[in-house]
């Protein structure tokens, strides 16, 4: 599919300007008339694939009054220099919001991924986790402190709560939830902290022939706890695995990261109970964000994802007692969840 038609070029300001900003690089060889969508995501952000004589580049468009690349270009050179796969930036128009990037293949991990293959592909994924987390120095990304993480954990009651099942919590449930939140973001600022992708999953993991997995989508990397990218990539929205095998891959993550001199907890108990307890946070997380999507973005396929990622969270609830008053409000929310159409 080609975007050089004049009624579209017109109809879209910004691919007016891409192409304009591709004229300039005939160094690389780059045809306009191969311009097509490679993907979305979901944020403002699209990506677009474009043929040259030697292969095929991605082009991201970053609105620069919605979204930053400045961030991403940081982190590719910081996740590079971990010894990971990461997209090569060929050219960068900053002011635009236009990068040139090379081409990681058109495979995720979600594509790719079957019986026979995920417990390779997965320690794979987590052999590359642990080498960002080994090279991690604070002061180079963002801190993960209390306030992001309470922040994001408000989109909870906010959005799945409040807008989603149109339940306005009473002043007693409120104060149960954020007791809870309280004991969630207790363990999880008490975690070393290391360099965290925040959507290490699943969509984001490209499979690759060598040097696997691609790793994309990493703009918003953090400094912040150990076991977060762990839980994006175990306990994924959008492929779920059975307990045994997640159990297994926790480990064989555990024990890679001890012997790579990170200090996650050596107690294997107390490590998974730190894994669940950051998995819980991203779980609450995400309910809110997948109904921000529907509501506010009119993104409405991330609706299908909430029941699994409701599962996560209600599991991981009714495992520990001090979760009990969580587990009991999700019982209460589960109702409605039912009424509207969302169970799992």
């Amino acid at each position: 599919m080609s975007l050089s038609s004049g009624p579209m070029i017109s109809s879209d300001p910004r691919l007016a300007s891409l192409q304009q900003w591709l004229g300039s690089l005939s160094r690389h060889g780059v045809d306009s008339r191969t311009i097509r969508p490679a993907s979305s995501d979901a944020s403002f952000r699209r990506y677009f694939r474009i043929d040259s004589p030697t292969g095929s580049y991605i082009i991201m468009d970053a609105p620069p009054e919605k979204e930053n690349v400045q961030p991403f270009i940081h982190v590719a050179e910081v996740f590079r220099q971990c010894a990971v796969c990461v997209p090569e930036i060929v050219e960068k128009n900053i002011d635009e919001g236009f990068l040139l990037l090379s081409d990681l293949g058109n495979t995720t991990y979600l594509q790719k991924l079957n019986e026979k293959n995920a417990h390779d592909m997965y320690l794979d994924a987590i052999d590359a986790l642990v080498r960002i987390q080994a090279t991690s120095r604070s002061g180079v990304l963002p801190e993960y402190d209390r306030t992001l993480l309470l922040n994001e954990l408000t989109l909870f009651p906010e959005w799945y709560v409040k807008k989603h099942l149109g339940i306005q919590l009473s002043e007693k449930q409120a104060a149960s939830l954020q007791k809870i939140f309280d004991l969630i973001l207790g363990n999880n600022l008490a975690q070393p902290q290391v360099y965290v992708h925040r959507d290490y999953h699943s969509r984001n993991l490209m499979a690759l022939e060598t040097g696997n997995p691609g790793i994309l989508d990493f703009q918003d990397a953090v400094f912040g706890p150990i076991t977060y990218d762990l839980a994006s990539l175990l306990r994924d929205a959008y492929i779920v695995w059975d307990e045994e095998r997640v159990l297994d891959w926790a480990i064989r993550y555990w024990e890679r990261a001890r012997k790579a001199g990170l200090p996650v907890n050596p107690d294997i108990d107390m490590f998974y109970r730190d894994f669940e307890f950051m998995g819980l946070q991203r779980h609450l997380k995400v309910l809110g964000i997948f109904a921000r999507l529907y509501h506010r973005d009119g993104k409405a396929a991330y609706l299908d994802d909430l029941p699994v990622v409701m599962e996560y969270t209600y599991r991981a609830a009714s495992r520990y007692p001090e979760l009990a008053p969580l587990a009991q409000l999700l019982d209460q929310l589960l109702q409605k969840e039912t009424q509207v159409g969302y169970t799992f």
